[in-house]
């Protein structure tokens, strides 16, 4: 009795072990993604998301390549310009929220402020380095005056002269990059205020440093975790002003640094960007892993820069020139300013032909967000953008010489940054480990439970043969020795 006890005991035992771990077969993923919502909520509560989320503690790098036009002479008798590039410069960049204001409609307002550390163990060169490049306030305002009558663009290039402003530039890379002081900008600013974009010195990023990129409210995604991150305005406006149609007005997506998780192979990652004033997108490439961590790569379509007749929704951010020019004029106070990817990568093969010195390719070009699916936290992030300026010979400024139309490319730039230490290893545990485990000990309760139900069917079929050969040895038994047989019978 005590053994048909023990093998029924063990058999309920192993069928509530197989009932348990089916179970967490379908429950299992719902308590991992409900897990991942209440920690990835914009929360002060989440303490490690929040602090992430505020303060992005992981490192994040501006990498800078300047063309240095080798042949500035023969540029402006017409010649094809030739450039090398020079860097990289390296700056560590960090990022902090201020100002940060939640709403009752679960959304929440913050300033981002950046600030740029110059990396000498990184770069290539010193920001002392000399490099040449166009000047944007000569040629720039030679193209933005071309249709202003002839006696005021005599004027304008007399200006010019006066303040002993050339076409071309050879500055150190620090000057260039965050200002140098010129008293033709003093003298714009004071008589034509508001033409260009910053009041004191004139640098490529001295409108970047120590600065915030504008007032964001996105979604905590408390009350939907599939809004989390997601732009509700930007600077109090839903939707922008630079652009000719509704669509390209649209603030799409997140702030750049997250998106919602449970990201498929189908999603896209769209973003706002203030810095190219207007909303990019990224579509899936391929799967991956970083420090054994499933990611998926998502990089730019061929369409992001394309003009108005090679992709019809971008008709409202021309005037267009090539494809693979973004022209960005209309946000940097009229100058002829293009954005595009580095050397002209993914863009029309003809601007290649204008110029010497470029070689794009995808690997150091292209650019890319790795994310975790699970979470929408990107691991790994490359923002790989090139600054053009459109040249030209105008009539009357004679600072234009015999220059031939050219997209001239002056520099560009990288902003990655990635997930490592402490954070990864945190990471790794609590969205790669531990589900990896609770997926490992469902099916342990499953084959454990079987291997319990199938012992004891084992063990009851293995007695019961045992039983029927016993009977039969005894039934033989009696046979062959009947005298034994009822000897035993007689003395019961």
């Amino acid at each position: 009795m005590n053994k048909s006890k023990l093998a029924i005991g063990l058999l309920v035992v192993g069928t509530l072990t197989v009932v348990f771990g089916t179970v967490l077969v379908f429950v299992g993923p719902i308590i991992i993604d409900n897990q991942i919502v209440k920690n990835l909520v914009i929360d002060p509560k989440n303490e490690m998301s929040y602090t992430m989320w505020k303060d992005v503690p992981v490192p994040f790098f501006m990498t800078v390549y300047f063309f240095n036009v080798l042949n500035p002479t023969e540029v402006l008798a017409g010649e094809k310009p030739m450039v090398e590039q020079r860097g990289p410069y390296v700056y560590r960049k960090h990022i902090q929220k201020r100002n940060i204001t939640f709403h009752p409609n679960h959304t929440v307002s913050y300033l981002e402020y950046r600030s740029y550390f110059f990396e000498p163990s990184m770069s290539v060169g010193n920001e002392s380095d000399v490099v040449t490049i166009p000047n944007m306030l000569v040629l720039g305002a030679a193209v933005m005056m071309e249709n202003l009558p002839f006696a005021v663009r005599l004027m304008i290039s007399t200006t010019f002269k006066t303040f002993k402003e050339g076409p071309f530039l050879t500055k150190s890379v620090g000057k260039l990059m965050w200002g140098y002081d010129s008293k033709l900008v003093d003298f714009l600013n004071k008589w034509l205020p508001g033409m260009l974009p910053s009041t004191g010195k004139f640098g490529l990023f001295a409108e970047f440093n120590n600065s915030n990129t504008g007032l964001f409210t996105i979604h905590t995604g408390k009350d939907d975790i599939r809004l989390i991150h997601k732009v509700d305005s930007w600077n109090g406006l839903t939707k922008l002003t630079n652009w000719k149609t509704p669509q390209c007005n649209m603030i799409n997506g997140t702030a750049g640094q997250m998106w919602p998780p449970f990201i498929t192979k189908e999603s896209t990652l769209p973003f706002y960007s203030p810095d190219a004033c207007r909303s990019l997108e990224m579509v899936y490439q391929r799967e991956g892993i970083m420090e054994g961590i499933p990611l998926y790569r998502y990089v730019a379509p061929k369409t992001l820069f394309a003009n108005g007749s090679d992709y019809a929704p971008n008709e409202g951010f021309c005037p267009c020139r090539q494809s693979g020019l973004l022209n960005v004029s209309s946000c940097r106070s009229n100058s002829p300013v293009f954005i595009s990817h580095p050397h002209f990568y993914n863009a029309d093969p003809v601007l290649l032909d204008y110029v010497q010195g470029l070689q794009p390719t995808e690997d150091q070009h292209g650019l890319f967000i790795d994310i975790h699916p699970e979470t929408g936290v990107p691991l790994n992030v490359s923002i790989r953008l090139q600054l053009n300026l459109y040249m030209k010979k105008v009539s009357g400024i004679t600072e234009t010489g015999k220059i031939s139309e050219v997209m001239m490319p002056m520099m560009w730039f990288e902003e990655n940054g990635y997930i490592d230490g402490e954070i990864l290893t945190t990471f790794h545990t609590n969205l790669v480990l531990l589900p990896m485990v609770m997926v490992y000990m469902q099916y342990c309760f499953i084959v454990l439970g079987l291997a319990t139900i199938l012992g004891v069917v084992l063990l009851y079929y293995r007695n019961k043969i045992r039983c029927e050969r016993t009977v039969i040895q005894d039934t033989n038994g009696s046979e062959q020795t009947p005298l034994l047989q009822h000897w035993v019978d007689t003395h019961r």
